[in-house]
């Protein structure tokens, strides 16, 4: 497997990833509307190629919580072929020490809380994703410590908060 930062000629390949890890009707996600419009934060998108191809994939958004810039972790896919392999953790580890060294300062997805608590993430419950997002589902790691302290509020689309 090779690491390396996903390039515009890869953005098909991954998306086509997406589509086969995941149920049709993806993008109606209110994840997605967040990410509308939005250039993904490019130095954390990662691919994970094998002689076939790439193999995973996670991109990461900035998105604002009660004024705070936030990274939205997602989505990560692993090709069926190599799930069970370790790859999801490997691309989460190494995206979120790359985040650490960039200066951001917390990190949000929605995501199963006994897998993605491996990685530090814990339930935001004054953070609110747009509906109609399982509340229990919203989680978050600090990459400084105390980084989500005092952090409440509706995830708005990056840029929102600016225009009020």
């Amino acid at each position: 497997m090779h690491l390396c930062q996903e390039t515009p000629a890869d953005w098909w390949e991954v998306e086509t990833l997406y589509d086969l890890c995941f149920a049709p009707g993806r993008e109606a996600l209110s994840s997605y509307r967040l990410r509308d419009g939005v250039a993904p934060v490019a130095d954390l998108c990662l691919v994970l190629r094998s002689e076939d191809g790439i193999a995973a994939a996670i991109r990461f958004w900035p998105v604002c919580v009660g004024g705070a810039e936030v990274l939205l972790l997602g989505p990560i896919a692993v090709h069926p072929t190599h799930q069970g392999e370790g790859l999801g953790g490997w691309l989460i580890r190494e995206s979120l020490s790359r985040a650490t060294e960039l200066g951001w300062r917390r990190v949000l997805l929605v995501g199963d809380e006994p897998y993605y608590s491996r990685f530090g993430f814990e339930r935001l419950s004054n953070v609110i994703m747009p509906p109609p997002t399982n509340p229990a589902r919203v989680l978050g790691r600090a990459l400084v410590k105390g980084a989500w302290d005092g952090i409440a509020g509706q995830v708005e689309k990056f840029g929102q908060m600016l225009e009020k």
